[in-house]
């Protein structure tokens, strides 16, 4: 098997909304005296793809919603926030003090639906959403290096989720492209030539976490990671939506 690289792409300045996020990802990975392969796999914090995107919201702007309101005074939040939160909000699943759970309407379930004010701008009213479809931000993303450089490698797009049952937040993949996000190990013999019976890999999850790693979490400036020496082929008309778990296998809601 060959050595498994994880390497932050420099030199990637602060996204602005419209900027040509796969022209920088490209001249960053030229400047790091790379080239892409099909192979490849690049991982992409979503804050990134919300700025370029201009997924923005002004709390100043915000008029909150009698529901807001009320989740406000359960949880300390500041009710605008409240409601930008809902605005992305399938379901709430807990409601506590400085704590707000929901189903997102992407399918997850995560802290605030998402939306964040760390490392999104220097005015303490702006926050920043999530990608609309980051399927389609991975999809546009990786047709676009493909233009530029010949090769399609697969895209990630990852951001901290915490987790039940465990404290601190690890990196997971919200959208992707061209890569299979779940290998099923099912029917694989082990070392002894037990075939397993129930196995199956978060494989884009597990990519996600590692690149969190080098991206870091506070003011590294390191928001792309190559991946290299994956073994994977590429898939094409995939989702991150095959990651979920179906509600009728859902033992804990």
């Amino acid at each position: 098997m060959p050595d498994l690289i994880f390497t932050p792409l420099s030199g990637i300045p602060l996204i602005k909304p419209d900027d040509d996020l796969g022209g920088l990802v490209a001249s960053a990975v030229k400047s790091a005296g790379l080239w892409l392969q099909d192979s490849d796999v690049l991982v992409v914090a979503q804050k990134v793809i919300s700025k370029a995107e201009n997924r923005f919201v002004r709390l100043r702007d915000v008029t909150p919603s009698p529901r807001a309101m009320e989740l406000a005074q359960v949880t300390g939040k500041d009710p605008r926030l409240v409601e930008v939160i809902l605005w992305d909000t399938a379901e709430v699943i807990r409601a506590r003090q400085y704590v707000l759970i929901v189903a997102h309407h992407l399918g997850f379930i995560c802290a605030n639906a998402g939306v964040d004010h760390s490392n999104v701008g220097p005015e303490d009213d702006l926050v920043l959403r999530l990608p609309a479809d980051p399927d389609a931000s991975a999809r546009r993303l990786r047709a676009r290096l493909q233009q530029l450089t010949g090769a399609a490698p697969g895209v990630i797009i990852n951001d901290s989720h915490g987790r039940p049952w465990r404290e601190g937040t690890v990196g997971m993949a919200i959208g992707l492209a061209g890569l299979t996000p779940v290998q099923d190990l099912r029917g694989c013999p082990d070392l002894y030539g037990y075939h397993l019976q129930h196995t199956t890999v978060g494989f884009a999850d597990q990519i996600a976490a590692g690149a969190s790693l080098v991206m870091g979490q506070a003011d590294e400036g390191l928001p792309v990671v190559l991946v290299r020496g994956l073994t994977c082929s590429p898939a094409e008309d995939i989702s991150a939506h095959q990651i979920l778990r179906p509600p009728e296998t859902d033992l804990f809601r």
